[in-house]
């Protein structure tokens, strides 16, 4: 009896201090799904932990200091009521994710940024779009585009450089050579409706997007391009107050340009020119004209599309490993349907960079533009001048 007691006690006590045996011992980790390096696509790319799908992530951070127009009289240093100088930061993030697919790579791209500027602070998508293979759907920069400048363009420009919701195809043919047909959003090329007879005219309501071509090459010498565009201009006018819509028109855009890149430099340079006539399409040619810009005039019922031809380039200049400069410029003429809305417009920028390490660059710029209006417009030529000092770092 007492050896089974004790006995007994033993077996109880193994019974109460076995769980806490139990809890005290330790628990295996979970496995750790650690980030792996993806080198398919480039350099700063990784896997997203878990997937397939490699993933870079950057941003840009930009302060600019603005001189306003300071040319010819009236400019913005001659209006008490129009800022001299502006104060512009603004902050980019780009997310670029690619899987590789049995089709081609999918990829998916967005660039947006936030604006503080004056007081009053904007949120921009620049870009964002799905690629799959050559199908592209999403904003993006328009396939019409080719020099889209060297310098900052940091208050004007002279050339077209247009992100736009499209979808379109690339078909790439071996050697840099491709072909591009797309789908544009026409709403962001239209430029005004000038009327002679009545007072409210404008675009109606969209109707037909954009068509775009483009053939081109890109190889170690440079690149080429050659593009086309057919843009629907349908005017609406209105008439005490009631909606007189008149015949649309179909304007339409040709363009050509190259770049060329050479050596004998310290970071070498490039040289671009490109050429563009429009006929009902004038923001093909430069979406930054002057605000008297037209894509047709109304008058008595009919439209006249306004016609331009213009020639643009620059040069880039890779002076020092440190120190780039870059000059830029075009001509336009503007045929605006009637003499009224006719002008010419030369547009120049020159600037200096500096990258004292890299992704860093600092820099002054110096815009000039020249307006020539006809004598028909009532207006008096002018010119304008405006300056920027740029720091900005991108990672």
């Amino acid at each position: 009896m007492t050896r089974l007691a004790v006995l007994g006690a033993i077996a109880g006590l193994a019974a109460a201090v076995s769980p806490a045996l139990s809890a005290d011992l330790p628990v295996a980790p979970e496995p750790v799904d650690y980030v792996r390096i993806c080198d398919a696509y480039g350099a700063r790319f990784y896997y997203i932990p878990g997937s397939e799908t490699c993933l870079r992530v950057g941003g840009r951070v930009r302060a600019d200091y603005r001189i306003r127009n300071f040319g010819e009289d009236q400019n913005a240093w001659g209006d008490r009521n129009t800022d001299g100088y502006q104060f512009r930061a603004r902050g980019y993030l780009y997310l670029d994710a690619r899987t590789a697919t049995e089709y081609g790579t999918l990829r998916t791209f967005i660039e947006m940024y936030a604006t503080s500027q004056s007081g009053a602070d904007t949120f921009t998508l620049e870009k964002g779009y799905v690629q799959w293979g050559g199908l592209l759907a999403g904003r993006d920069q328009s396939n019409f585009d080719f020099f889209t400048g060297y310098a900052f363009g940091a208050q004007t420009a002279s050339y077209s450089d247009q992100k736009i919701n499209q979808v379109a195809y690339t078909a790439a043919f071996g050697d840099g050579f491709y072909a591009t047909l797309a789908v544009e959003d026409r709403s962001e090329r239209e430029a005004a409706i000038g009327s002679t007879t009545v007072t409210g005219t404008g675009y109606g309501g969209t109707r037909m997007p954009d068509i775009v071509a483009a053939l081109g090459v890109s190889q170690g010498w440079g690149q080429a391009q050659v593009m086309g565009a057919l843009h629907q201009v349908y005017p609406n006018a209105v008439v005490n107050g009631l909606s007189n819509g008149s015949e649309d028109e179909l304007g339409w855009a040709i363009g050509a340009g190259v770049e060329v890149n050479f050596g004998g430099l310290a970071q070498g340079g490039s040289v671009a020119l490109q050429g563009v006539y429009t006929d009902g399409a004038s923001l093909y040619a430069n979406n930054d004209f002057d605000g008297r810009i037209t894509d047709a005039v109304f008058s008595n019922g009919d439209v006249d599309t306004t016609k331009t031809w213009g020639i643009l380039g620059g040069v880039n200049l890779g002076l020092t490993p440190t120190i780039q400069a870059n000059v830029e410029g075009g001509y336009f003429k503007v045929d605006g349907g009637t003499s009224a809305y006719d002008f010419t417009q030369i547009d120049a920028t020159a600037n200096v960079v500096w990258e004292p390490v890299s992704g860093l660059e600092i820099g002054p710029e110096l815009q000039y533009r020249d307006l020539d209006y006809s004598a028909a417009s009532g207006l008096s030529d002018t010119y304008e001048l405006y300056g920027t000092f740029r720091i900005q770092r991108t990672f």
